[in-house]
């Protein structure tokens, strides 16, 4: 199984990015996705994630509304908005193998490269 997150970039402070993660291999359908950042010097932290129907979604605390998770075909996608330059960090998508959403990063089998968000102030 393989997984591809895609979308990140530079933006400024209260725009917008939207995140793709594809992933390749088994069915999609097959797999819980999760989403999560890390920034330097700090640990990877849970942002969303989404069950294998997409009827089920959990968010992190630090969200309060500004992100939301879906997912269609072959891919689930991390809608960003009112970003803040302390959400700079390398994004990263990840998929389970279990039917169960989860918010801890070693509950996930799968992990992609990342892709880096960078804010502006």
């Amino acid at each position: 199984v393989q997984l591809q997150a895609s979308g990140g970039g530079l933006v400024q402070a209260g725009g917008s990015l939207r995140l793709s993660c594809t992933v390749y291999g088994r069915t999609f359908r097959d797999y819980v996705v999760g989403w999560f950042r890390q920034a330097p010097g700090k640990e990877r932290e849970f942002i969303a994630t989404i069950s294998r129907s997409g009827d089920s979604t959990s968010y992190g605390d630090f969200m309060k509304g500004r992100f939301a998770i879906s997912r269609a075909k072959s891919r689930v996608t991390l809608q960003m908005n009112s970003l803040k330059p302390e959400d700079t960090a390398v994004y990263y998508c990840a998929a389970r193998d279990p039917a169960s959403i989860a918010a801890r990063p070693d509950n996930y089998n799968y992990w992609g490269q990342g892709t880096q968000v960078t804010v502006s102030s």
